[in-house]
């Protein structure tokens, strides 16, 4: 439960983070672009906000590796859920993401603690 709460802490942060560069690059793309550049950008801040953070493990190349497939995932499922809720729903894209994180929290903590936590004898 300790790890789920720094989960949540961290992936805050990260949320905040990207939301924020998020909303700066609708200025200029569209939100399918934008969100495609901030979640690119929040996977790399999410591998190391996790391994240092919430996780404690020592980061490897295979981990660094195999965690984008869990964002990548999340990604699929996540843009799924924005273009009901923007297109069919007609909700705002500024709300869009915000949804997309909460429906998609709990799959995405158990991969990324099952992706983070192995043990791999290329750990550095």
């Amino acid at each position: 439960m300790k790890q789920f709460i720094k989960f949540i802490g961290v992936g805050g942060v990260n949320t905040f983070i990207t939301y924020l560069l998020y909303l700066l690059l609708l200025f200029v793309l569209s939100y399918k672009i934008a969100y495609s550049i901030t979640y690119i950008f929040g996977i790399a801040l999410a591998y190391w906000l996790n391994i240092k953070y919430v996780f404690k493990e020592k980061s490897s190349t295979r981990k660094m590796a195999l965690f984008p497939l869990v964002y990548l995932s999340q990604y699929l499922i996540g843009m799924l859920i924005l273009y009901i809720a923007i297109e069919k729903l007609g909700i705002i894209k500024e709300i869009g993401p915000i949804i997309v994180v909460i429906v998609t929290l709990p799959l995405t903590f158990l991969l990324s603690k099952k992706t983070l936590t192995a043990k791999y004898r290329d750990e550095i």
